[in-house]
This record gives C-alpha cells, sequence and structure tokens, in this order.
C-alpha cells in the first residue's frame, strides 16, 4: 500500500507516522526546503502544541462545524497526543489557560521530533515538491504532477496542503485545486483570527499602544482581556478571537460593525465617577487635558480629551457634572467602527475551506472519491486560539493516516 500525503505541516507529518504505523510505504510531498514551516512561526516560535482542557470543552472552542471532528478528537485527543510525542522524545509542559509548549519553549524541537519520528519509520520525505495537479481516473486518484516535470503514483492520497494564511510558508491554496479536480466544493474562504481595520483616524494616534484588563462588545461577542492598537485597527489576544467569533459578519457588513472597549471593566459607571471625581479633587487648579494621568495611558489622554467634547484647557474645577458623567460613559464604552479585516499575510488561520459535508467524519475519507483523504486546515474547519486549531491538525491528520492505511477502499 502506497499513501501519498501532499502538505508537511502538523496534519501532513501526523497523517505519514499514522499511516507508516500501519505499514503502509508513505511518501511526503513538501513544496518548501524544510517540514513545518508554518508550524515553527506558531506561538510567537514557541509553538502552542494543543490545550489540556476537557475534551467536551474542546468542542466549545470550535468555531467550525465541531460536530464533524467528534471522531477525530475522539481518536487521538489532546492526552494521545501529549502521550505520543512524549514517547517519541519531546518533554510538554502546561501553562496558563492550559495551553500545552514544549519544555524547551522552541517551536523547532517539536518539528525536529516529528521528522525524527518520520524517519524512523522510513517514510520517503520530499522536500521542494510541488505538487502542481492531481490526476484522476473514473474518479479515482492515480498519480500527481509534480511541477518542473514527472509523476508520484500511490494508491491513496492525503491532501494536508493548510489554507491561505502565511501565504509565505507555503499556504498558497493548492489543496482546494486539488479538492475540486476530485469534485468537491470549497465554501467561502476568509482571514480568521486576525488584526481588524477600523474607521476613525484617531488609531494612527494610538498605533502600538498595548492595553490589557480591558473588555470588549461587539454584536454578540463579549470577552476580557489585552489589545493593542495598530496603524490602521486594532490587534491582539482580544481582537484576535473576535474576528473569529465574528469573521463571517465582518466580511460582510458594509456599514460597519461598532466595537465598545471598556477601558475600565472592574468599576461599575458610579464607580468610575467616584474615582474621577478623587483625581480631580487633586487636581482642581489643572487644565482637562493634565488631569487624566492617573486614570489613563498618556497615548489615550488627547484622544479621550477630544472624544470627550470637554475642551482641554478647561479648569478642572469648571467641568459640570453632565460633561463627568459623559466622560465616564466614554471610557466605558469607547467605541471604533470595525470595517474589515487584516489579509491572509497577518491571519493565523483560514475560515472555509473543503466542504465537510462531502467527507467522510468518521474517516477523513472524500465521498466524491474512494481514495483520498483530507487533513488540517484544507477543510472547513476553524477554532479560537489557544492550541485548538493545532489539536484540530494533530487529530484529522491521524484520523486520516490511519484510514488512508487501512486495506481495501477500492
Amino acid at each position: 500500500m502506497k499513501i501519498l500525503v501532499i502538505g508537511g505541516g502538523p496534519a501532513g507529518m501526523m497523517a505519514a507516522i499514522a499511516a507508516a504505523d500501519r505499514g503502509a510505504q508513505v511518501i511526503l510531498a513538501e513544496k518548501n526546503d524544510k517540514l513545518g514551516k508554518k508550524l515553527y512561526i506558531t506561538g510567537k516560535g514557541r509553538c502552542n502544541i494543543t490545550n489540556a482542557c476537557p475534551v467536551e470543552e474542546f468542542f466549545d472552542n470550535v468555531l467550525s462545524n465541531p460536530r464533524f471532528l467528534y471522531s477525530a478528537v475522539y481518536s487521538f485527543d489532546q492526552e494521545q497526543l501529549c502521550g505520543f510525542l512524549r514517547s517519541e522524545g519531546l518533554a510538554v509542559k502546561e501553562e496558563r489557560g492550559q495551553r500545552i509548549f514544549p519544555e524547551s519553549d522552541k517551536s523547532s524541537d517539536v518539528i525536529r521530533t516529528m521528522e525524527r519520528g518520520l524517519r524512523r519509520r522510513k517514510v520517503d520525505i520530499r522536500l521542494n515538491t510541488d505538487i502542481s495537479d492531481i490526476v484522476l481516473d473514473k474518479g479515482r486518484f492515480i498519480k500527481a504532477a509534480v511541477s518542473g516535470g514527472g509523476f508520484i503514483y500511490a494508491d491513496k492520497l492525503v491532501i494536508a496542503t493548510g489554507g491561505l494564511s502565511y501565504r509565505s510558508t507555503g499556504s498558497t491554496g493548492d489543496g482546494y485545486r486539488f479538492a475540486e479536480t476530485a469534485g468537491h466544493s470549497i465554501s467561502p474562504l476568509m482571514p480568521s483570527l486576525v488584526s481588524l481595520k477600523v474607521k476613525e483616524d484617531f488609531v494612527r494616534e494610538l498605533e502600538g499602544l498595548s492595553l490589557r484588563n480591558v473588555s470588549i462588545s461587539m454584536k454578540k461577542h463579549r470577552d476580557f482581556g489585552e489589545m493593542l492598537f495598530t496603524g490602521d485597527g486594532v490587534s491582539g489576544p482580544l481582537i484576535l478571537s473576535a474576528s473569529a467569533a465574528l469573521c463571517r459578519e465582518i466580511n460582510t457588513e458594509k456599514e460597519g460593525i461598532p466595537m465598545y472597549i471598556d477601558l475600565k471593566p472592574a468599576l461599575s459607571e458610579e464607580q468610575l465617577d467616584q474615582r474621577i471625581l478623587r483625581d480631580f479633587e487633586g487636581s482642581r487648579n489643572k487644565d482637562f487635558k493634565n488631569s487624566l494621568d492617573a486614570l489613563l495611558p498618556a497615548k489615550m489622554i488627547p484622544v479621550i480629551v477630544r472624544e470627550s467634547r470637554i475642551p482641554g484647557s478647561k479648569k478642572v474645577n469648571e467641568i459640570k457634572r453632565e460633561e463627568r458623567k459623559n466622560l465616564v460613559r466614554l471610557i466605558k464604552n469607547f467605541t471604533v467602527t470595525v470595517v474589515g479585516t487584516g489579509g491572509f499575510e497577518q491571519a493565523v488561520i483560514t475560515r472555509g475551506g473543503v466542504n465537510v459535508r462531502e467527507i467522510d467524519p468518521s474517516a477523513m475519507k472524500s465521498k466524491k472519491s474512494d481514495n483520498i483523504y483530507f487533513a488540517g486546515e484544507v477543510m472547513d474547519v476553524d477554532a479560537y486560539t489557544g492550541g485548538f486549531n493545532l489539536q484540530i491538525a494533530w487529530s484529522t491528520g491521524y484520523l486520516a493516516g490511519i484510514s488512508a492505511a487501512e486495506k481495501g477502499g477500492y
């Protein structure tokens, strides 16, 4: 049994290992000069391998088609993944939010561990091998065309090519073309876990400002944590999660979507008003613009002063009660209008992909062709940050690998 796996990311490497463990002869084709190029930059180079939350909780963090992933995740869950990595010589540790990282804090160690496992299992790793097309005969895969000439023949094919995010790592959408060749449809593709663009010009003044312990509210989505301002919008953990939760709305709402930022979520409006009153009491003879140092980051003060419509040169002891109340409301509901997302180059993952209704979830097997399988981000599955997307890759790769290695299926 010869199996071709296209894509040397986490899903492809795991599929190759799982298939080889079941006696298959495996070829792993990767267009880059090394394996795991996107994996190398995940978690800021530390690689958030997975998340140790209970399996039931795991599915709460999957945004697209969680039920489709039941078989894959239960076949190879987070605990089994960590056990596998330890058996291959990689020590792992758990951090805040139940995130699992390599003990060394080096994503390169994860890649080296997987590569060692592949070589020990005699997987034929073919780097710098760009598959340009796949060839089917009567609906069945027979060979893959290699850019520059030649073919790779195999009995079965696993497509694990990733999405469109971080194109510089080789995620250029090849798998969608291959899937369409096999008769599959592709759900609309959008960048997700990505920075957001906003309409207001004042964000340029705030560029580089990081905010901790703030909360945001945007349509049905509410969250608490860290964010930062960019030259044309907002980013950071809070924003990436919001982009994933409201991906489709952000990409289709022409008028923009208001995002309300609570700069002081630990205080009610009444408590904040009392806090401001105390600050004002100690700054009675100061100009308003010089009275907010203890309350707000310096970079934010000019923007808040302007948006409050209280003259910056007005003396604090002249500020009226209603003006102060408006300031409270502004700080509790600082508003920006989201008008789009950053592009695929900035996105951590791709929303959309091969339509999962056309894939057998119990085997990751195509319903259009009886010897083609899918794994990872090329499918229409995605999740929040925190190791969930990588676990999807490991789990679907494992299930695709063992399923492809089963005898029969012709």
